[in-house]
């Protein structure tokens, strides 16, 4: 009786050696924003896909509000969460070590992958204006001062061999810029944000604009000075009336991860969401844009896990 006793009892133990050992599982945090952006439900999405997929390789991962961008780098890079969501010149700067509160002390974070893009947009309402250089003597609405439009509608009349005193320039908002364009008290209108816009859709539903693409040679050289900026496209017939592709510079809204975590981790994140990413494509019209041709296109170094994934689809 005691052998038998004793039999049971080593069975039990070994079967909850290893069942222990099943159970073992990776946690991830995932930094979004804040409640009413696009981040928070985009990001709440994902961690339940993750979980709802990866709980069989032992991962779970949980969605939390952060104040986005540099937040998320300073908790990624502090190890306090895993990954999180920032915009690509956001990450770049954290990454260097070239932006407060970050100054002299880059993060340890990679690239996991960009969720979509932001292009800049150029509306005008002549035309005639098909380059960035026919806005010389025009009235341009570049964004609020000092906003990531703002900064990139100034490098890319730069990048023409222009400065703001070369035309009138405007400091509209989003909404002010779309109301001017309506009432014509502007020639063109610089606006950065993912589409399709509301912001443009207002516009095109009462007045005819045309799409201006940004020339070659200033995308170039934009894109060479700042690694964060990258070559983009609006596709044609995004818009009412542009039933055209639209060649831009775009900044991306990007996923970073502690270089630390664990290669096959940030792999299986990676390639499990854009094998599944119609799943949450219901959750924001910008879902739709969770393709691994944009989401290579990170403004920093990508993990090497992430890495791995897209250069098994021949995008690296």
């Amino acid at each position: 009786m005691k052998k038998y006793l004793s039999l049971i009892l080593m069975v039990s133990l070994i079967v909850f050696m290893f069942s222990g050992i099943g159970l073992a599982v990776t946690h991830i945090t995932f930094g979004t924003g804040s409640p009413g952006g696009v981040y928070y439900p985009l990001g709440g999405a994902m961690a339940d896909l993750w979980t709802k997929l990866l709980k069989a390789e032992g991962i779970e991962a949980t969605a939390e509000s952060t104040a986005a961008s540099v937040e998320n780098c300073r908790l990624v890079g502090s190890g306090e969460i895993q990954i999180g969501m920032a915009m690509g010149g956001v990450a770049f700067k954290a990454w260097e070590g070239k932006l407060s509160p970050f100054e002299g002390n880059p993060q340890p974070i990679l690239g996991l992958f960009s969720m979509y893009p932001a292009p800049q947009h150029l509306l005008v309402l002549d035309p005639n204006i098909k380059s960035v250089r026919d806005l010389k003597g025009k009235r341009v609405s570049v964004d609020a001062p000092g906003s990531g439009c703002e900064t990139l509608s100034k490098l890319i009349i730069e990048a023409a061999g222009m400065t703001y005193d070369d035309m009138k320039v405007s400091y509209y908002s989003q909404p002010e810029a779309a109301q001017a364009l309506k009432d014509r008290n502007v020639d063109a209108v610089f606006w950065n944000f993912a589409f399709p816009a509301s912001a443009v859709q207002e516009v095109t539903a009462v007045r005819d604009v045309y799409f201006v693409s940004i020339d070659a040679d200033i995308i170039k050289e934009i894109t060479t000075k700042f690694p964060y900026y990258k070559e983009g496209k609006i596709p044609a017939n995004t818009y009412k009336g542009q039933d055209y592709d639209v060649t831009t510079v775009q900044v991306g809204n990007d996923v970073v991860i502690n270089k630390n975590v664990d290669e096959n981790i940030a792999y299986l994140l990676v390639k499990t969401l854009f094998e599944n990413a119609e799943e949450i494509h219901n959750v924001h019209p910008v879902a739709k844009q969770l393709i691994p041709e944009n989401g290579v296109k990170t403004g920093i170094p990508l993990h090497p896990g992430a890495e791995k994934y897209f250069k098994e689809l021949g995008l690296l």
